[in-house]
């Protein structure tokens, strides 16, 4: 077979380049993907970790963000990020690394955002970070998806009754499943690219979105009442391919590593922040709000925690309510 004269010398050039410089590019790309709208606090944050990596690391190396789950939705993309076919990924939905995870989302459970900080920055957040490795992720940070109310389009829920034969739309999380039945209402596990036509068509009467999300997302325009009732805490996830970050040079790793810290530094006081600006902007979209006294909803799901002591490991599950209480 002949090569022509313009791709003997292109395949000098390259093969030049990686004597020079030792690798085969100029730089490493990274993928990064999640289902939040490109005008959210989450899209926010990932580009402003974009920013920072690639300054850190004078380019060498790339990121590429893609938003609003156009490399699927939270669940596939952390079983693609587990197959190597995106390096990066946010969301709820981790089965694919460890359903012990999503036991920092058990009911009830934080009282505030310090609340949960505190937790996730100590031992427990640790050990829960450490099941990423053995299953080929690394947990590079958590990014509050926040605390979750219930919407619907009938009434305002104010006792535990009101949601009977409500129809409510939960991620695909068995803990937020089994909470949602336990309270009395039905749950319809929908992923997140989905909900908005489910509200409108009336597929669902309703859901318990976290606030920033359901504002971001719109979902209020198929909503009537919002009753504020922080029933749950739920994270976004934060991980990475761990090949594809052993793949990066230590001062890249580091600054890679070093820039996800800084990125969650500011997303948590971000978000914080923006809690009451989010309730004024929906009322003003005509939503009836009413806060609800939680006392009656906490005090019916016992049998969660029963559930899901067997599911998780009483021992796991004991440390989380623990810290929880301490913090």
């Amino acid at each position: 077979m002949r090569l022509d004269r313009r791709t003997f010398i292109a395949g000098v050039a390259a093969a030049s380049t990686f004597a020079i410089s030792g690798r085969a590019s100029a730089a490493t790309t990274l993928k990064v993907a999640h289902s939040s709208p490109e005008d959210s606090l989450i899209q926010k944050a990932m580009l402003m970790f974009k920013a920072d990596v690639e300054k850190a690391t004078g380019g060498s190396v790339k990121v590429s963000v893609f938003a609003n789950g156009l490399l699927g939705d939270e669940g596939p993309v952390a079983e693609a990020v587990g197959d190597g076919s995106i390096d990066m990924g946010l969301g709820g939905v981790v089965d694919s690394i460890d359903p012990r995870m999503s036991v920092i989302s058990l009911p009830f459970l934080f009282s505030g955002f310090s609340k949960v900080h505190a937790v996730l920055d100590g031992p427990v957040g640790a050990q829960l970070k450490a099941m990423g490795p053995a299953k080929g992720y690394e947990i590079i940070g958590v990014l509050d998806s926040g605390f979750r109310s219930f919407t619907n389009s009938k009434k305002p829920i104010v006792k535990p009754e009101d949601m009977a034969g409500l129809k409510m739309r939960t991620p695909p999380i068995p803990v937020a499943i089994e909470t949602i039945k336990t309270l009395g209402a039905l749950p319809q596990a929908i992923p997140y690219g989905e909900v908005y036509t489910s509200l409108q068509s009336g597929v669902v009467d309703g859901a318990e979105p976290e606030l920033r999300d359901f504002f971001d997302a719109k979902w209020y325009e198929a909503q009537k009442y919002l009753s504020l009732s922080n029933y749950m805490w739920m994270a976004n996830w934060w991980y990475a391919n761990k090949a594809k970050l052993d793949s990066l040079t230590p001062a890249e790793r580091q600054a890679v590593t070093e820039a996800a810290a800084r990125t969650q530094a500011w997303y948590r006081t971000a978000i914080m922040e923006s809690y009451a600006g989010v309730i004024a902007k929906l009322k003003e979209k005509g939503l009836k709000v009413n806060e609800v006294d939680t006392a009656p909803f906490a005090a019916m799901v016992g049998p969660v925690y029963e559930t899901f002591s067997k599911e998780y490991g009483a021992d796991l599950v004991k440390a989380v309510r623990d810290a929880a209480g301490k913090a």
